[in-house]
C-alpha cells in the first residue's frame, strides 16, 4: 500500500526559498521550496512563487490520490 504520510504526518514539506530564487514554472520571484516526501514522486520539488506552489501541491496530491486508488484496485 502507498504511504502518503511521513513521520511528520505530511506528504509535502514546505519551506522558504533562498533569497533571489526564481520560480521554476513561471520565472517570478520564488517564495516557497516545496519537496514531496514519500510516494511515487519522492523528493521531487523545487522553488515556486505562491500561485505555482499551490498548483504544484494540487498536482502532487492528485497524482498521489490516483496512485493510491489504482493500487487498491489491483490488490
Amino acid at each position: 500500500m502507498l504511504h502518503m504520510i511521513n513521520e511528520f504526518r505530511q506528504p509535502i514539506a514546505l519551506d522558504f526559498a533562498p533569497e533571489k530564487s526564481v520560480c521554476e514554472w513561471c520565472g517570478k520571484r520564488a517564495i516557497h521550496e516545496v519537496t514531496v516526501i514519500g510516494g511515487p514522486r519522492h523528493n521531487d520539488g523545487g522553488y515556486f512563487c505562491e500561485a505555482c506552489a499551490e498548483e504544484y501541491v494540487r498536482a502532487v496530491a492528485s497524482s498521489m490520490t490516483t496512485s493510491e486508488i489504482a493500487e487498491e484496485i489491483t490488490q
